[in-house]
């Protein structure tokens, strides 16, 4: 096997690693909190290892999994803008509660 190789299957087993790191995050926060709960961590794995995955369709020239990689990020992507904005929304002074004077 090349150094190419190695380093492709490398590309390809670091996504899988993210992959599976969400899902065994969301577990663990689950049962701490003794109820179904997606942690901002999960989406982060999620984005990272479907980055990883997509390149390594790419490179693999794998058509299906291009396509189901590219969904999964623009989804992953979405929902950790939902998050901030929700957050930033929640952090801001809303009207007529600013500072007293």
């Amino acid at each position: 096997m090349s150094k190419a190789e190695i380093g492709i299957l490398t590309l390809g087993f670091s996504g899988q690693a993210l992959f599976f790191m969400r899902f065994f995050i969301q577990w663990i926060h689950s049962e701490r909190h003794r109820r179904s709960i997606i942690p901002v961590a999960f989406w982060y794995f999620s984005l990272g290892g479907s980055s990883l995955l997509l390149i390594y369709a790419i490179i693999r020239r794998d058509l299906v999994f291009i396509v189901g990689q590219s969904t999964g990020f623009f989804i992953y992507t979405r929902n950790l803008y939902l998050i901030h904005r929700e957050k930033s929304a929640q952090d801001s002074p809303q009207p007529g509660q600013g500072a007293q004077e």
